[in-house]
């Protein structure tokens, strides 16, 4: 049985399913401590333009953990989301579908970033067809603070032997601690699919909204399913 965890993002790349696609447990790690200017509250998408920011405002205290972050509902970024997504996926073949769902999970009253967050996760996961269960952390009793600690207890916790750890896990990661506790740590390989886009060339690593508007919904473009492109390093 294998593990994989991650701090909810918003709107995530195709990378963050591929990762929960190899899992048979995915824990989202709401109980972290949430970091600015990073994927926690915002995602890229691809216009005629180029690439840009969706961007989540947020209230937001160091240190303050993810779960504990609320959004700043007073500058109208709800309206301007989803006119963004119209406006840059005007020729996507599949936008009508896609940007339905992704309007109605927005017109939503959520006040914090993790339930927010927890929402894009699922429903753009189930768009895609990645069906393993999801778990919050802070629903989860007992568990330690200190990173591999944590990580530990959660993969006894779900009794999995395998924790799945993005690619940047080797350069923080203890693995000796893990050798002790008997679980054996997997890095993620991740070569981002090349698929046809609205804009002349190939542009990786947007939010997976991208690639949905592209292939549609159903249409997994996990490892082997299409020719790949460099991406950017999971964490």
């Amino acid at each position: 049985m294998k593990l994989a965890a991650h701090q909810p993002q918003y709107l995530p790349w195709l990378g963050y399913f591929d990762k929960m696609a190899q899992a048979d447990h995915f824990v989202l790690l709401d109980t972290v401590q949430y970091k600015k200017n990073e994927w926690q509250n915002r995602n890229r998408i691809r216009g005629a333009a180029g690439w840009q920011w969706l961007t989540v405002p947020v209230r937001y205290r160091f240190p303050m953990t993810i779960r504990e972050v609320r959004v700043d509902d007073t500058a109208g970024w709800r309206r301007k989301h989803k006119e963004a997504l119209r406006q840059a996926y005007a020729k996507a073949p599949h936008r009508d579908r896609v940007v339905a769902a992704i309007e109605a999970l927005l017109d939503r009253s959520i006040a914090d970033l993790a339930t927010l967050n927890g929402e894009t996760v699922r429903l753009l996961g189930g768009m895609l067809g990645v069906t393993t269960p999801i778990a919050l952390a802070s629903t989860i009793a007992g568990i330690p603070a200190g990173p591999d600690e944590r990580l530990i207890a959660l993969c006894r916790t779900f009794h999995c032997d395998t924790y799945l750890a993005g690619a940047g896990g080797r350069d923080y990661m203890n693995l000796d601690a893990w050798r002790a506790a008997g679980i054996t740590v997997e890095f993620q390989s991740y070569q981002h699919p090349i698929y046809p886009q609205s804009q002349r060339g190939f542009e990786p690593n947007l939010s997976a909204i991208d690639a949905l508007m592209h292939l549609g919904p159903g249409t997994w473009v996990g490892p082997g399913a299409m020719p790949c492109a460099a991406g950017r390093k999971a964490a």
